[in-house]
């Protein structure tokens, strides 16, 4: 979708009464959507997963945009505490099962933060990965909540020229090698042979999180 197209469609949400969030993990591209959307919805509230395990980088950069674009970002948390997020063998969730780690510290939390709005506004793209590129610009979450698209068909090329058009700052991390970014366990530095989500959960099958893939009513 062009510029102009997503800023008529939240609109078309708010003039419709739509109680309307997004979600944020404050990578660089991440910040394209944000840009955007503060220009119509300036208070939109942005909820920030804050699993508990992710760079320090990432939680100081995303307090320095809040301050720069005047963002109203809300951090959420697992309702379970990091102690007892572990198998029965005493080892971290993460390291034996992170699909269970995903659905403990960023499925839940935002579930319940589901519950109490129309329209999530998610920055996906279908460039990102096999099941993203299958994916809609409208989708329905649990609660029959609105997963609105409006990057599915954006790239990292534009992403790249929207970024330096309005000089935003970049996640400290990428000039190290961190291109995807997530969990600092299970993150780490690309290499040229590497597709960009390979970096994530590296050398298991898994691919998302599972917000893009349990957060969705199947059709």
């Amino acid at each position: 979708m062009e510029i102009t197209e997503i800023k008529a469609k939240i609109t078309e949400y708010q003039q419709t009464g739509k109680r309307i969030f997004t979600t944020s993990s404050f990578q660089s591209h991440s910040l394209v959507l944000l840009h955007i959307i503060r220009e119509i919805i300036p208070k939109i509230p942005i909820f920030f997963i804050n699993t508990g395990y992710l760079f320090p980088e990432t939680v100081r950069f995303k307090d320095e945009i809040a301050d720069l674009f005047d963002l109203m970002v809300l951090d959420i948390k697992p309702a379970t505490p990091k102690y007892l997020q572990k198998d029965r063998n005493g080892k971290l969730l993460y390291t034996s099962d992170p699909d269970h780690c995903c659905s403990i510290n960023k499925i839940q939390p935002l579930e319940t933060v589901l519950a109490g709005y129309d329209v999530w506004i998610n920055g996906i793209r279908a460039d990102q990965n096999a099941i993203r590129s299958t994916m809609k610009a409208e989708q329905v979450a649990p609660h029959s909540t609105i997963r609105f698209h409006p990057m599915l068909d954006w790239d990292g090329k534009k992403i790249l020229n929207y970024l330096k058009k309005y000089n935003i700052p970049r996640h400290p991390l990428e000039e190290r090698g961190y291109i995807s970014i997530g969990c600092e366990p299970c993150t780490r530095k690309i290499n040229l042979e590497m597709q960009v989500r390979e970096a994530r959960w590296f050398g298991l099958n898994k691919i998302e999180c599972g917000l893009q893939t349990d957060l969705i009513t199947k059709e």
